[in-house]
């Protein structure tokens, strides 16, 4: 159990707790930041979550949702203040309703994550702020505190597994419901260097091509919110033309960028494409969360091969745009 002191003190409002760990600040900040690793500990053994949005820069969100062993899900959500790399974290933390936006009848609360290198490894150090005696009485009776130990008595496994979030993974797809889908990977190189290439027409047609042998004669970027832009690929022969567009929908450079996305030349319904870029230490963790029109059209695109060429082009545009 990595928890060091838990104390209440109801005169300033606050809880606080602190934990020490045998690994490097680097190493336990990689935990908050990725939100792979964040979900195997955040929730209590009993409701683990799964986070669907994980923008950790001043002013984006985090949102998630924890689910019971009767299936029944609890949501919240965090607003950041501040973000002090492998330094500090503050966030507004608050309950979601069924839709995933702040439930005005429940509590919110603030709280300041701090991270310290000790001599045996690192020391995190948690501080709840609560509004009132009677809302810290409320989350406490709720089983806040009973949750917290519970959930952070988890993140020692996660801390030891360095295989499966190690940087040099190849791009993974991650189930997150019978709609949404998470694809992450680590790319090397710096967050502003990946959204410029990410949201430059001259880059982007040098990486992403998916496998050898395609094209990318059309790249017309948004840069605004209410854009539209259109990609299209093809052969190096100049056969099997096909192409996506789709419409900007929320824009917070350079960590997140929200789009819609519709096959050209389809009638069908479009997918909602969510790319958050986070810093790590290995670079700069992307994650797109994708959101399909239902459970077959997932399965699908999935079937396709979509992980593998995603791949092929990631590792091109470390190769040929961020070498270089």
């Amino acid at each position: 159990m990595p928890i060091t002191s838990v104390t209440s003190d109801e005169k300033a409002l606050t809880l606080t707790i602190v934990a020490d760990y045998p690994v490097p600040v680097a190493r336990l900040w990689e935990a908050y930041s990725d939100p792979r690793q964040l979900e195997r500990f955040w929730g209590p053994v009993q409701w683990p979550a799964t986070f669907t949005r994980h923008d950790m820069a001043v002013g984006g969100f985090s949102h998630y949702y924890m689910t019971g062993p009767d299936g029944s899900k609890s949501r919240g959500w965090w607003r950041y203040l501040a973000v002090e790399p492998q330094k500090r974290i503050e966030v507004e933390d608050g309950f979601a309703d069924e839709n995933g936006n702040p439930n005005p009848k429940m509590p919110s609360m603030r709280m300041t994550f701090d991270f310290a290198s000790t001599p045996t490894g690192s020391r995190f150090t948690s501080v709840t702020h609560f509004t009132s005696l009677e809302a810290m009485a409320e989350l406490v009776k709720m089983g806040m505190m009973e949750g917290m130990r519970s959930a952070m008595g988890q993140i020692d496994a996660v801390l030891a597994d360095l295989a499966t979030f190690a940087a040099d993974r190849a791009t993974e797809a991650q189930l997150l419901s019978d709609t949404q889908v998470r694809i992450s990977r680590v790319i090397r190189g710096s967050v502003t260097d990946v959204w410029r290439a990410h949201h430059d027409a001259s880059l982007m047609k040098r990486w992403l091509l998916g496998p050898d042998g395609w094209t990318m004669p059309v790249c017309e970027i948004a840069t605004k919110v209410g854009q539209r832009y259109r990609y299209e690929w093809e052969a190096t022969d100049g056969s099997q033309r096909f192409g996506f567009a789709g419409e900007l929908l929320e824009v917070a450079a350079p960590y997140r960028a929200v789009t819609s996305e519709q096959m050209i030349g389809t009638d069908g319904p479009s997918v909602r494409n969510e790319m958050t870029l986070v810093a790590v230490p290995g670079g700069t963790l992307l994650s797109i969360v994708i959101t399909y029109p239902s459970k077959e059209i997932r399965d699908q695109v999935l079937a396709t091969g979509m992980t593998g060429g995603m791949e092929q082009s990631y590792a091109r545009l470390e190769r040929e745009v961020l070498a270089a």
